[in-house]
C-alpha cells in the first residue's frame, strides 16, 4: 500500500497521487510490480526498497545516484509464529531521501511511523527532511525506552511469581524477555553507530544548522542510555534466571531428601515384619499377642528413628 501525505497548516492531509516535498509511504500489503514502478518513477535504485524489507537488515545509510537511504531498527511486539518466541523483536525501517520526496517503507505496522500518521508529532513537516529524518530517529530511541521499561515491569511481575512458584513456565517466560533484551542491545548498537556515522560525514547536510545538530547529539545521547539500559536489564535478568534455576534446583533436593528420609522411616516395619515373617522359630509363633507386640516394636523404632532426623534437624 503506497500512501502520499503532505502537511496543509498543523494537518497532514493524505494525497489522492505524489506532489513535490511529499511523504511517501509504503506499508503493507504492497506487491513487487508496484515497488518496482514507483522505483522507476522516482528513478530510486530497487534495492533501497527491497533491503528495507529484510527482517535481519542492519542499520546503516547510502548514498547512490543522488539518493540517501537510511535503514534504522524498530522494535514490535512478536507477532510472528515459531520467531525465537520473544517477547519483542526488532525490525528495519527504510528511509529514501529523494531531492523532492522523503519516502518511507516498512512490512511490519510500527509505532513509530504511526505516530506520525496521527500526526501527534510537534513541528512535523515532510516538507522538511532533514527534520524530519531527526524526528523519526528520536521517536524510535523513545520507543526503544518505553519497550526497556515495558520489558522490565514484565520482569518483576514474573520475578513475584516465581518466588511462589517452581513452575517451568515462569522461567520460559524470563527466557523470552532475556531473547528480546538481545534484540534490543544489537539494534540500539547498530543504530548508534549509523547515528554517529551520519553526524560524522554531515550525510544529512545538517552541519550549518546549530538546532539539527544540537538534536542529533541529543538523539546520540538518548540511545547510548537506551543502550545502558538494556544492557543492565540484560544482566539483571540473567542473574535472575541463574538465581531462580538454582532456588529450583535446591527445592528440588530438598524434596527428594525429604523422601529419602520418609523411606527410611517406613522401612523399618517393614524390617521388623520381614524378620518374624521368616520360616524361622522364635517362640511367638503361638502366642496371641505375638500381632500386637510386632506392631507397636514397628511404630516405637519408627519413633525413634524420626526422632533421630529430628534431632539432626534432617527432618
Amino acid at each position: 500500500m503506497i500512501q502520499y501525505y503532505k502537511k496543509e497548516d498543523r494537518d497532514l492531509v493524505q494525497l489522492e497521487q505524489m506532489e513535490s516535498n511529499c511523504w511517501i509511504n509504503i506499508s503493507a500489503p504492497f506487491s513487487q510490480e508496484e515497488l518496482e514502478g514507483l522505483s522507476e518513477k522516482l528513478d530510486i535504485p530497487l534495492d533501497f526498497l527491497i533491503d528495507s524489507l529484510d527482517i535481519d537488515e542492519r542499520s546503516r545509510y547510502e548514498k547512490e545516484d543522488g539518493v540517501g537511504l537510511i535503514v534504522v531498527n524498530t522494535p514490535i511486539l512478536n507477532t510472528l509464529e515459531g520467531v525465537n518466541q520473544s517477547v519483542y523483536i526488532t525490525v528495519p525501517i527504510g528511509i529514501i531521501l529523494t531531492p523532492d520526496n522523503i519516502i518511507t517503507i516498512t512490512s511490519f505496522e510500527n509505532h513509530v511511523l504511526q505516530k506520525f500518521l496521527n500526526n501527534k508529532i510537534k513541528n512535523f513537516n515532510p516538507a522538511n527532511k532533514q527534520q524530519f529524518v531527526l524526528q523519526l530517529l528520536e521517536q524510535n530511541v523513545f520507543h526503544f525506552l518505553n519497550c526497556l521499561k515495558d520489558v522490565n515491569s514484565k520482569r518483576n511481575t514474573i520475578e513475584r511469581e516465581l518466588y511462589d512458584s517452581s513452575r517451568n513456565k515462569e522461567l520460559r517466560q524470563l527466557l523470552s524477555l532475556d531473547k528480546s533484551l538481545v534484540y534490543f542491545v544489537t539494534s540500539l548498537s547498530s543504530n548508534e553507530l549509523m547515528m554517529m556515522k551520519m553526524k560524522r560525514t554531515d550525510f544529512l547536510k545538517i552541519r550549518d544548522n546549530e538546532e539539527l545538530v544540537d538534536l542529533l547529539d541529543d538523539i546520540i545521547i538518548d540511545n547510548s542510555q537506551a543502550q545502558e539500559m538494556a544492557n543492565i536489564y540484560t544482566t539483571i535478568l540473567s542473574g535472575t534466571m541463574s538465581a531462580f534455576a538454582s532456588i529450583i534446583s535446591n527445592n528440588l533436593n530438598m524434596v527428594i531428601q525429604r523422601l529419602t528420609r520418609i523411606t527410611i522411616i517406613l522401612m523399618v516395619p517393614t524390617l521388623v515384619a520381614s524378620f518374624f515373617g521368616m520360616n524361622v522359630k522364635h517362640h511367638m509363633e503361638d502366642s496371641n499377642i505375638a500381632f500386637y507386640v510386632i506392631i507397636v516394636a514397628s511404630l516405637i523404632l519408627s519413633l525413634v528413628v524420626a526422632w533421630v532426623f529430628r534431632r539432626k534437624k534432617l527432618l
